[in-house]
């Protein structure tokens, strides 16, 4: 329980919301990285900002065979993303990306650098800080493998940001491509450029800013097929309310269901026309025959 107010709102901002606020991701440093390794983390936490946090110090831990240390820095940096960056002679140019699920390691899998161009090497103009990337994936691996798939999730996690309800045009101006052929994993960082076309649509150029990264996959830990249903469970509030009688087929067409009473159409009110008139002799047999005759008693 907490003993004062400061520690009550720390512990208000810790709790379960039907929102949740947007991934925090921990940037850490192997207690063997070399400086490849190194500039890869400080240009992957530029393109991050501000939901990131870089570990300067050197921690001696290995995420495939213990696993307490990332879950520790994750409670208590309140961050469900990681990226943990180590060099050695079996495994060089290391990177382990990750994702939590109430502060236990959900997966991870590790990549090999095997190529890497920094932002300071590319001479051209940066988005500014906090920009929201477009996510571009391309390749047949990203829907056949089971691995890339469970990657491209990853990294659709890690790079997408804040949740947005609205798109200025202005604002979309950093791409992030993936591509991934023969068994490898091409990264690169764009910047979009909108320049004059003679009409309201401009014309659009990219420009290369970095980083640039050329991965290829290494070691998996990949979470059950019902620890990963249960991490993507929604609470009942959040889900869409079914509304009764409305239906969509299959080119997106609402149809809708209306329920009336049965009308009595003999007192439906119509053009009151001279030839519609019933005449006195109509009327008298429609009074006759309405009225039962009496039964007869039987002698």
């Amino acid at each position: 329980k907490p003993k004062t107010k400061r520690a009550k709102r720390f512990l208000e901002k810790r709790e379960p919301k039907l929102t949740e606020n947007t991934k925090n991701a921990m940037l850490i440093k192997g207690g063997n990285a070399n400086s490849t390794v190194t500039d890869v983390l400080k240009d992957i936490y530029a393109v991050k900002k501000p939901f990131a946090m870089l570990f300067k110090k050197k921690n001696i831990t290995r995420p495939f065979e213990d696993q307490t240390s990332l879950e520790f820095f994750s409670k208590k940096s309140d961050c469900s993303l990681f990226l943990f960056g180590s060099h050695n002679k079996k495994r060089p140019n290391n990177l382990i990306i990750g994702r939590m699920f109430d502060y236990h390691v959900l997966d991870m899998i590790e990549l090999g650098i095997e190529k890497f161009v920094s932002l300071k090497d590319i001479k051209n103009s940066k988005c500014p800080e906090g920009t929201k990337p477009m996510l571009i994936f391309a390749g047949d691996l990203f829907d056949v493998n089971e691995e890339y798939r469970r990657l491209r999730s990853l990294l659709i996690d890690f790079f997408r940001g804040p949740t947005v309800s609205n798109i200025r045009l202005a604002g979309l101006e950093h791409v992030l491509h993936f591509t991934a052929v023969d068994g490898k994993i091409y990264m690169r960082s764009y910047k979009v450029l909108l320049k004059k076309s003679g009409c309201k649509i401009p014309r659009i150029e990219l420009e290369e800013m970095g980083p640039s990264l050329d991965l290829v996959m290494r070691r998996t830990h990949l979470a059950s097929d019902d620890l990963y249903k249960l991490s993507l469970k929604q609470p009942k509030a959040l889900k869409p309310k079914k509304k009764k009688n409305i239906s969509r087929d299959a080119f997106g067409t609402t149809y809708g269901r209306i329920h009336m009473q049965k009308q009595d159409l003999s007192k439906l009110q119509t053009r009151k026309m001279k030839g519609l008139k019933k005449r006195a002799a109509e009327k008298s047999v429609e009074e006759d025959s309405a009225i039962s005759p009496k039964k007869t008693k039987s002698a």
